[in-house]
């Protein structure tokens, strides 16, 4: 959707404009320049304003593209799944990367969460930018780059959190329905080539 490639960048024009400049009438005209895009968007997506604006309230200095990883743990021709409570469908564990932690502490520390395993990331298979359509993914109003670490298993258990409901090991080849925001079955299969052969180099775009 083209709308939000243009609302993306007007927004960020709009963000970096608003750190950046002291003058108030160009502060204005940038206010007025995330004003639109609330309203454009509200309009093409049926979305409330407060919703929209809520994709961005929390980020106030230069406009960056969010980080998402994503851990695949395997068991032979098996990968590790979460269902999530949010829309019922399966995905490899993993989430936003916090303030302070590095990227593989993060998928780490989400697998534990979302899956009751323990696991530790022992190589970076792929940086995706989740808005290229050669991955896809739908079309979503926050850029984001997804890390997908391949991942190995020390222990834990299976158990459910307060983002997931079920955890499986699923084949690689029947994957069931997944959450296509958070990953693809391509993607998936992907990691599991990494998994099979190690010495392949990271992907990336």
């Amino acid at each position: 959707m083209k709308i939000l490639e243009w609302a993306r960048k007007v927004q960020a024009i709009a963000q970096n404009g608003l750190l950046f400049s002291k003058d108030s009438f160009d502060r204005e005209r940038y206010e007025q320049l995330q004003q639109l895009v609330t309203t454009i968007l509200s309009s093409e997506l049926d979305l409330s304003p407060d919703r929209v604006k809520a994709f961005w309230s929390a980020d106030d200095g230069y406009a960056t593209p969010k980080v998402d990883v994503r851990g695949g743990v395997f068991d032979g021709d098996k990968v590790l799944l979460v269902r999530e409570i949010s829309d019922g469908k399966w995905t490899l564990p993993g989430g936003w990367v916090d303030i302070n932690d590095a990227p593989s502490f993060a998928v780490e520390r989400e697998i534990r969460e979302e899956s009751g395993y323990l696991a530790k990331a022992v190589k970076l298979a792929a940086v995706f930018d989740k808005n290229n359509p050669a991955h896809g993914h739908p079309p979503g109003i926050t850029h984001i780059y997804k890390l997908f670490f391949l991942c190995e298993l020390t222990g834990g258990s299976a158990s459910h959190s307060n983002e997931t409901d079920g955890v499986e090991f699923f084949p690689v080849a029947s994957l069931p329905p997944l959450s296509l925001g958070r990953a693809t079955a391509s993607q998936i299969k992907r990691v599991h080539q990494h998994y099979l052969n190690r010495d392949l180099p990271t992907d990336f775009d």
